[in-house]
């Protein structure tokens, strides 16, 4: 075990967590009605504890179990045969475990933001529980525990590059969320404004903050690595920050509060899968680039096939994420055969699965809220609370 490297990795956990609660729950809960705002961060919430315990009992064991190259096995539910004497790398298994688990608890939270405003919370949870299991778990098997798309695998000598989440993570999250929208449908009732701006803009600094623990901590050790993934994931953010309000000024005459910040979350997307092998110049590069890129994204999936998906998941989270892993090839640091193909492979999973998992959970609890439901707002109706006393 290593002093420094177990030091970094407990800090790094604490600041993933954050990304997730209050950092995303902020970000949500600000852009969606005011009569919603509880029902996001119920959503985040709750799925950070469902996720915690799953992970403890199933998903860790899928994921890094020793099973085969598709599947981690169940010899380490429950974390059956970890101790404080467990080791993986330098790092103590049970820490490892924990920092995993962060980002279990992220990824399907991340999926919230597609449904906001429409959906039953049993729903909520039973599709998410199942959705980490079955889909994101998996995935994190073939990516990073020695599975089929990782190095020795299908691809050969040089498996998929995948640093931190852009295609475990961000692929799989925003295909899920496009694939909720459509199945779910748009909202009934008139879309407004966000609600709170200085709360999206206060969930986003959250994220960026936690975001270095994110990259930064999934170098597993406390040196130069670490310290490159951080930076060029900052720079990569502020980047992106200036392109998306720099875009919507020249479109709109104007740049504003939530569309930089957006911008932001779509730099940090973007820069995830290749922090770990880039430089500060290719972080500028993607960086600008993601900032246009993922706002034409918002605007084609809004006005150009009009679907509801309410807060952004794919068009930043995913195209972000796909656009980062697809430039690891551009500046030569994977193959192309193993990054485009693993993307398609797991992008054809993630969507086979989710449609099943929707129509399976569907035929248990409550998919869709009523109309009047919806109308009223999923904070009374959903948990029985009220955020403000006058409602938009």
């Amino acid at each position: 075990m290593n002093g420094a490297d177990t030091a970094w990795i407990l800090v790094a956990t604490a600041l993933v967590l954050f990304m997730t609660i209050p950092g995303l729950a902020l970000f949500y809960g600000g852009l969606v009605r005011a009569r919603n705002v509880l029902s996001v961060f119920m959503h985040c919430y709750a799925i950070a504890c469902l996720m915690s315990v799953l992970w403890f009992a199933f998903g860790y064991t899928i994921a890094f179990g020793d099973g085969n190259a598709y599947w981690g096995g169940l010899g380490k539910m429950f974390l059956d045969g970890v101790t404080v004497y467990s080791l993986t790398g330098t790092l103590p298994e049970v820490l490892f475990f924990a920092f995993q688990m962060t980002f279990a608890i992220i990824t399907p939270a991340l999926i919230v933001g597609a449904y906001v405003e429409r959906i039953g919370f049993g729903f909520v949870m039973l599709f998410s529980g199942l959705w980490m299991l079955l889909c994101y778990a998996p995935v994190v098997h073939w990516i990073w525990g020695g599975g089929f798309l990782s190095d020795g695998g299908i691809f050969g000598a040089v498996g998929v590059k995948d640093f931190a989440g852009g295609i475990v993570v961000h692929e799989t999250a925003g295909i899920a969320a496009l694939v909720l929208a459509v199945m779910l449908g748009a909202r009934r009732v008139a879309t407004k404004p966000p609600h709170s701006p200085p709360l999206v803009m206060l969930g986003a600094s959250m994220l960026w903050v936690g975001w270095f623990g994110f990259n930064g901590g999934s170098q597993l050790a406390a040196d130069g690595g670490a310290a490159m993934a951080i930076t060029v994931t900052h720079i990569s953010a502020a980047t992106a920050s200036l392109t998306w309000a720099f875009w919507e000024r020249v479109k709109y005459g104007k740049a504003s509060l939530v569309g930089i910040v957006t911008g932001t979350i779509a730099g940090l997307a973007s820069i995830t899968p290749a922090s770990g092998f880039v430089g500060p110049v290719e972080a500028l590069i993607i960086g600008a680039v993601a900032g246009i890129l993922c706002q034409e994204a918002v605007n084609f999936i809004r006005n150009g096939i009009k679907l509801d998906d309410t807060l952004d998941v794919f068009a930043v989270h995913g195209v972000g994420g796909i656009f980062g892993t697809i430039m690891i090839a551009v500046f030569g640091y994977g193959t192309w055969t193993a990054q485009l193909g693993s993307l398609a492979i797991v992008g054809g999973f993630t969507l086979v699965v989710t449609v099943v998992l929707v129509k399976l959970a569907s035929m248990v609890v409550m998919f869709r809220v009523t109309e009047e439901m919806e109308a009223n707002g999923l904070d009374l109706e959903e948990h029985g609370e009220r955020a403000y006393e006058f409602n938009s």
